[in-house]
């Protein structure tokens, strides 16, 4: 039987990052994987980078993370695709008291965040009705970057430091250890003993969990993205209507990306259809004309639908579930912004180094004891 000091089990952003971290520790890590690095719902992200978050903790850890983004490749070695777009996030008149604060801690924190009255927003949105926006924020280093490109770069650097990739491989079974970690069963009948075990499994975490006797609540939903060309229409900059509930960002100079940042049907995460229907992009497309008139003639192009790993307060779910065995999950649909940099303070958990305070908030424990977070605003819990 293989011997490890972790084993990771998931090559998503979040297991990529975790198995970066670690291997520039030197700890011997294996990293078993349904199918290849981003093959789930890493690859289907829309991969936007922005540090706007009401939780202290996660400002910091996306902060972080763009600042490796923008020197990722002389950080990891390789180009994520980054490109810093900067992001307006549009409020309703309920929100105000929690953006002017939370505005002024980002800026503390070194985010570099603009708060706009009204008048001021109308100067910076020319073309966008803007009934129903009381404030608007402008977080300057936001942007995007390509998941796939990204996760892959981190796996490749674990592994150029003594990480070892089972893909194409399923973990089947856990059994655990009563000195910690456990041995990860495969359905290749493999049975690999890792001192510490690491679940970064997304949609597939919770059955894991069970199968050492814990019951995470997380939910998985499908959410879908559409893709237009702005054809005729003038470019807009990206922004989040969170009275609307959806996103849009630029993709290159010809295309933009429409997303929701509401819940969406709960689905099996292996019988959910993957392709956009057209009703789907009709609603999206409605948001965005009702918001900004002039798009009406961007160009359909396509779209797509994945899955979220949601818990029941859209926050993540990181901390030890038993012995030597940790989850990074539940990451609600904002997850690729932070793996960069929270692999990091993963690492610190899974190796048993100290951690920083505000990881504790975000124990699974939380469920149990009635401390769900407080983040986000409203239905749209995803911005924290």
């Amino acid at each position: 039987m293989d011997t490890y000091e972790v084993g990771i089990v998931g090559a998503g952003v979040h297991g990529a990052a975790a198995a970066y971290h670690l291997a520039t520790r030197g700890v011997r890590t294996v990293v078993v994987e349904r199918t290849t690095p981003a093959g789930g719902p890493t690859g289907l992200s829309s991969g936007i980078c922005r540090a706007y978050y009401t939780n202290d903790f996660l400002a910091r850890v996306a902060r972080d993370a763009i600042e490796m983004f923008e020197r990722f490749e002389q950080v990891v070695g390789a180009d994520a695709g980054h490109r810093r777009t900067g992001l307006y996030v549009l409020h309703p008149v309920t929100d105000e008291p929690v953006v002017r604060s939370s505005v002024a801690r980002l800026n503390e924190l070194g985010i570099d965040t603009d708060l706009f009255e009204p008048a001021a927003l109308e100067a910076q949105l020319p073309g966008f009705d803007l009934a129903g926006i009381a404030i608007g924020a402008f977080e300057r280093h936001a942007g995007y970057a390509d998941p796939h490109a990204t996760t892959e770069a981190l796996i490749r650097a674990a592994t150029d430091r003594g990480t070892e990739l089972r893909l194409h491989t399923e973990v089947s079974g856990i059994e655990p250890s009563a000195s910690g970690g456990g041995a990860l069963v495969t359905d290749r009948g493999d049975r690999l003993a890792c001192e510490r075990i690491l679940l970064t499994a997304g949609p597939w975490t919770r059955p894991l969990a069970a199968g050492v006797g814990v019951d995470l609540p997380l939910s998985v939903e499908r959410h879908a993205v559409a893709t237009f060309r702005w054809g005729p229409a003038e470019p807009v900059p990206g922004f989040a209507d969170v009275p609307g509930g959806f996103y849009l960002r630029p993709e290159g100079d010809d295309l933009f990306l429409l997303g929701s940042l509401t819940p969406a049907s709960q689905v099996d995460p292996d019988d959910f259809r993957t392709t956009i229907a057209p009703d789907e992009v009709e609603h999206l497309a409605g948001l965005l004309v009702a918001r900004v008139p002039s798009l009406e003639t961007a160009e359909v192009r396509g779209g797509w639908a994945s899955l979220y790993d949601v818990s029941p307060d859209w926050q993540p779910v990181i901390g030890e579930i038993a012995p030597g065995i940790v989850v990074d999950a539940g990451t609600s649909g904002h997850g690729f912004k932070l793996a960069p940099a929270l692999g990091a303070h993963v690492a610190d958990l899974v190796t048993g180094e100290p951690v920083d305070p505000g990881l504790e908030a975000f124990s699974p424990a939380r469920f149990r004891s009635g401390h769900d977070l407080d983040a986000g605003f409203g239905e749209v819990r995803i911005l924290g």
